[in-house]
């Protein structure tokens, strides 16, 4: 298929704190809007990216790189995790013709505060901004309120990738807001999910603590109580919690036996895992827009998610799926339960009406979008 023209800016600099060899919704996101923008529209981007991953913080990547035949330029940083400094970043954009910021971090703070010397027009993505977790939640908010919300001012676009965060940024910088929900590869698990209903969850990403993977395991030994043979599959990466942390805890809820935990699958491997499973479980209690739900809704599972915003918004699309309480109780296990004695033992009818609400998501489409954000005339230029 030939690329869509490209009209307004081509050479795209995607700027983000972690990235491949990375994994996670962050990375994934950049990484296939990428894609999208070079085979459909003809754009040049490359990203910047820091040197050192988070989690392996002894190891220095190459300052060069290419993945997926997206140019890759790494820096060094100094500084915590949750705001790495990364100065060096203004002396590789001499060429850019737009910088694409993703997260709300360092970066955004500093290619505002330096516009006036790269002088380069900025776009920003929210991806959550940084309320994933309670850590120090009042001073978060008084960052918000005062430099974030100063450096807002220097952006053309930013662009929520949520509902909730639309709602979050709408409160400090409504004049320069957009909403492009984030794309999803829809392609990679597609259909994969059982084609006959098993008791069996799966839930796939980090391993962090806003996860609330430990509230799983009292669950699981709920629903093995009322009968079934229900098991769980937790696939992911580690990150604050490891495979031996969740391997205690499941042990010690009694349902070690019935709990598979794997770390760095493969796609194809996760696929295979995926489809000896009916149910996509996430009890997270902060997502900026739950990637992870979207890729298992292509698959075919039925989604069982908590309560917050961005999973509430896929739950009104999916009337098959299962809204569970924050504190997992003995409601949640009913529910789902319920939801299983419902279902026919040929789920083929049900995966296609899953399957169906995570079409609109495809990154094509995300992409024309963002290329649309892209193109502003000067006189739409946001004072400082």
């Amino acid at each position: 298929m030939r690329p869509s023209r490209s009209v307004g800016p081509s050479r795209i600099v995607h700027v983000v704190r972690q990235f491949s060899p990375s994994v996670g919704g962050l990375e994934d996101c950049v990484l296939n809007l990428c894609r999208a923008q070079t085979s459909e529209f003809g754009l040049r981007p490359r990203v910047l990216t820091l040197n050192r991953l988070f989690q392996r913080p002894g190891e220095t990547l190459p300052d060069t790189d290419e993945v997926c035949g997206v140019p890759v330029l790494r820096l060094p940083w100094a500084g915590s995790t949750r705001y790495p400094l990364a100065p060096t970043v203004l002396q590789r954009l001499s060429d850019a013709d737009l910088i694409h910021v993703h997260g709300i971090d360092f970066f955004f703070d500093y290619l505002a505060a330096t516009r006036g010397v790269h002088r380069k027009p900025l776009v920003a993505t929210t991806h959550g901004g940084f309320f994933h977790t309670a850590f120090a939640s009042r001073l978060k908010q008084i960052y918000f309120q005062t430099v974030t919300r100063q450096s807002a001012k220097a952006y053309r676009r930013i662009v929520a990738c949520s509902t909730a965060d639309a709602q979050a940024f709408g409160a400090i910088t409504p004049a320069n807001l957009t909403t492009i929900e984030n794309g999803v590869d829809i392609t990679k698990f597609a259909d994969a999910a059982s084609p006959v209903r098993r008791p069996a969850l799966i839930t796939f990403g980090r391993f962090t603590q806003h996860k609330r993977l430990d509230a799983l395991f009292p669950l699981l030994r709920e629903l093995r109580n009322r009968g079934a043979d229900w098991r769980l599959t937790i696939a992911g990466v580690e990150a604050d919690l490891t495979r031996e942390n969740l391997a205690r805890l499941a042990s010690s809820a009694g349902v070690g036996d019935a709990v598979t935990i794997e770390v760095g699958l493969s796609n194809a491997e996760l696929r295979n895992r995926i489809g000896q499973a009916s149910f996509f479980i996430s009890p997270s209690a902060y997502e900026g827009f739950g990637i992870a739900a979207v890729e298992a809704l292509s698959a075919g599972l039925t989604p069982v998610l908590s309560g917050i915003a961005p999973f509430r918004t896929l739950l009104a699309k999916a009337a098959d799926g299962v809204e569970i309480d924050a504190d997992l109780s003995t409601a949640a296990a009913q529910a789902i339960q319920r939801r299983y004695a419902e279902m026919s033992d040929d789920v083929t009818d049900l995966k296609a009406r899953l399957m169906a609400i995570a079409a609109p998501y495809d990154w094509r489409s995300v992409a024309k979008r963002y290329s649309h954000a892209y193109r502003f005339p000067d006189a739409e230029r946001v004072s400082a």
